[in-house]
């Protein structure tokens, strides 16, 4: 039986390959049986598949094309990546998922991306040229900062999504800005125009009136339908620029990311700036001056796919049975060792942590566990750090340093999910600079270390510059919560018909649950991104939490002394309702120093010694209860409390 195949048999391969695999004139005849027909289909699609994986190898690095995805979070760019994707045919239509370069569970959990992907994207462009797209899909989030500042360093120009019935809000900013920064062009993308809300003649105006851009050619789409995907394919080779490199130059390539992979090791994600990288070649990092011979060499579709070498303005990943993690440093310059390049490229400037929190194991056999996941997830994320410590009431863990409290929460969750830890996070605190009577300065990331305070002359604060985008309805309680928070009003304008404040605010007032109470009083329409400025004295002091007269170092804090009366009432009380009965009698106390500002006492649970007396004398049942007392006053006295764990963070989180 013969089963004709006309050319739209092809549809499912990707644009390149039904121009070369499928003669736009005769029909293609294959002999097979009926029932096998979709099993012939799929060989015929994955032969294109094969032919194209070959056959792009050939491009010229005018051809090439590095791009990265920015938006405000949940204006849908992980979903015009999945459209980018389909469009080109480069997964097949089968093994399509929603979110797909989302690669591990918290990301699809949460609806958010935090670790930025690349996918290679082969397109034949309306003009019949040949394109190879490198798409970087990048966080939204003000925590996951930088990593879209590592993505943007390897690409030449950006996608900008804003939706079309929100518009411009506080991360299109701060993103677009990064990608300005990076010497990026920008082509503005409106998408969600099917919604009724949609106003994409306002949004125009608004992208050029807030961030200066010519918007008269943002491309109209819908990432959901699919609507006007192609224009968005036709923008990218039209109006972004190509890379530029050398060929015969000697190696030079960007280290843009790497992790940690359980059968190959280490893998790096690089970007060639010159030269050609080939497996077997010998290779230098600049920075860590560490020596490797490369062993394979592929590119991503999105998943891991081999090729034969990477040239100028590619993007791909590298193994070399690199073992240790400290060699592959975010930023470092790759080079051939018998024929390294002059100088190495600038890099990336080093993420600075604005919150630290205390990591210890619940079990303290695990703490060489945590060590190694440390490891693992610092090679991962550039932007985490850690150093050891010790505490008197937790024992030996690790003092970390995040980005924010997002950032801390996933890094909790990422260890206790991939490596399968039970920990324990103390009060997250900022970086507070002390400056002592000897005129010394010195960092304090934990208050549990703060010096005598005879030997402190000031202390100082981080401050932020806060950009909030509000509509004019919820302006009345933002300004009363920025005001609650000791801030400092430095501009008020109107975008549109959104408010735009600007405020200085001081970091330990935002880290803990500004956020989340800034969604709460807007009803989630309020957006909110933040730059550090500087450090500013202020009359700070350490508060201690006692806990049976026992103080507990993971829950003391820097607080103003104009709020350590309220903060400290409002954590007793919290903790009075987390920490469960005993047989005895907590106290919950507040201090400074030596002075006690807030008290709760826990009643102990009572048993019924009486019980088993039927009637007789009362001094029966009084030298029952007599004897019960001085038991109750000796188990206080030795007795231990035991904390719950999610009474550390659930006590910050307080509501003013």
């Amino acid at each position: 039986m013969l089963i004709v195949y006309k050319r739209n048999l092809a549809l499912r391969a990707a644009p390149a390959v039904r121009a070369r695999c499928l003669p736009a004139s005769s029909p293609i005849e294959v002999p097979f049986p009926a029932p096998r027909c979709y099993a012939r289909a799929s060989f015929i699609h994955g032969h294109c598949a094969k032919a194209k994986s070959t056959d792009m190898t050939t491009h010229t690095i005018d051809n090439i094309r590095n791009f990265s995805i920015v938006a405000h979070i949940d204006h849908g760019k992980s979903t015009l990546a999945d459209r980018l994707i389909q469009e080109t045919g480069t997964v097949a239509a089968r093994d399509m998922s929603e979110q797909i370069l989302d690669s591990m569970d918290i990301e699809r959990e949460r609806g958010i991306t935090i670790k930025a992907q690349t996918v290679r994207l082969d397109y034949v462009a309306k003009d019949g040229r040949a394109y190879v797209l490198n798409l970087m899909d990048t966080p939204g989030h003000v925590d996951f900062a930088y990593e879209v500042s590592r993505s943007l360093a390897a690409c030449e120009g950006s996608l900008l999504v804003v939706d079309a019935s929100q518009g411009v809000e506080a991360q299109t900013l701060a993103n677009v800005y990064h990608a300005l920064d990076a010497g990026h062009e920008i082509v503005p993308v409106l998408n969600k125009i099917d919604l009724p809300a949609a106003e994409p003649e306002r949004i125009k105006q608004q992208i050029e009136d807030v961030i200066g851009l010519d918007a008269s050619e943002a491309v109209p789409i819908s990432a959901k339908t699919g609507l006007n995907i192609d224009l968005v394919l036709e923008a990218i080779v039209k109006r972004l620029p190509p890379p530029k490199g050398d060929e015969t130059a000697p190696l030079k390539a960007l280290l843009v990311d790497s992790w940690y992979d359980a059968y190959l090791g280490v893998v790096v994600l690089v970007r060639v700036i010159d030269g050609v990288l080939r497996k077997g070649t010998r290779i230098r990092m600049m920075g860590a001056d560490a020596h490797y011979e490369v062993d394979r060499i592929g590119i991503f579709r999105p998943k891991m796919t081999d090729a034969a070498e990477l040239g100028p303005g590619e993007i791909g990943y590298i193994t070399a049975q690199i073992k240790q993690v400290a060699d592959t440093r975010v930023g470092d310059t790759i080079t051939d060792d018998k024929r390294p390049t002059a100088e190495a490229l600038p890099g990336f400037k080093p993420a600075q942590p604005v919150v630290f929190c205390g990591l210890f194991p619940v079990d303290a056999a695990d703490f060489e566990d945590l060590r190694a996941a440390m490891g693992r997830l610092r090679l991962n994320d550039a932007s985490f750090s850690y150093e050891m410590e010790t505490s008197a009431a937790l024992g030996f863990g690790f003092r970390c340093g995040f980005l924010g409290l997002l950032h801390l929460e996933i890094i909790q969750e990422r260890l206790e999910r991939e490596f399968n830890l039970d920990l324990i996070a103390t009060a997250p605190s900022v970086i507070y600079q002390i400056g002592l009577t000897d005129k010394t300065t010195i960092e304090l990331h934990n208050p549990a270390d703060m010096p005598d305070v005879v030997k402190i002359e000031e202390i100082r604060e981080p401050w932020i510059k806060a950009t909030i985008l509000t509509p004019d309805d919820y302006l009345g309680a933002v300004l009363k919560l920025c005001q609650d928070r000791r801030g400092a009003q430095i501009d008020l304008n109107y975008v549109g018909k959104r408010a735009m404040v600007v405020y200085d605010l001081p970091l330990n007032e935002v880290v803990f649950d500004f956020y989340d109470r800034l969604k709460s009083i807007s009803k989630g329409y309020a957006s909110f991104d933040y730059t550090l400025t500087d450090y500013r004295a202020g009359d700070l002091v350490k508060m201690s939490i006692l806990v049976n007269a026992e103080p507990v170092d993971a829950l003391s804090m820097l607080v103003h002394r104009d709020r350590a009366e309220s903060r400290g009432r409002a954590m007793v009380e919290k903790l009075r309702e987390l920490i469960p009965q005993h047989m005895f009698q907590i106290p919950i106390q507040a201090a400074i120093g030596g002075k006690i500002i807030a008290r709760e006492t826990i009643r102990a649970l009572r048993k019924d010694v009486t019980a088993k007396c039927y009637g007789g004398d009362a001094t029966r049942k009084r030298k029952l209860l007599d004897k019960q007392k001085a038991g109750k006053k000796k188990m206080r006295q030795f007795g231990k409390v035991d904390i719950p764990q999610e009474a550390f963070i659930a006590a910050l989180k307080m509501d003013d």
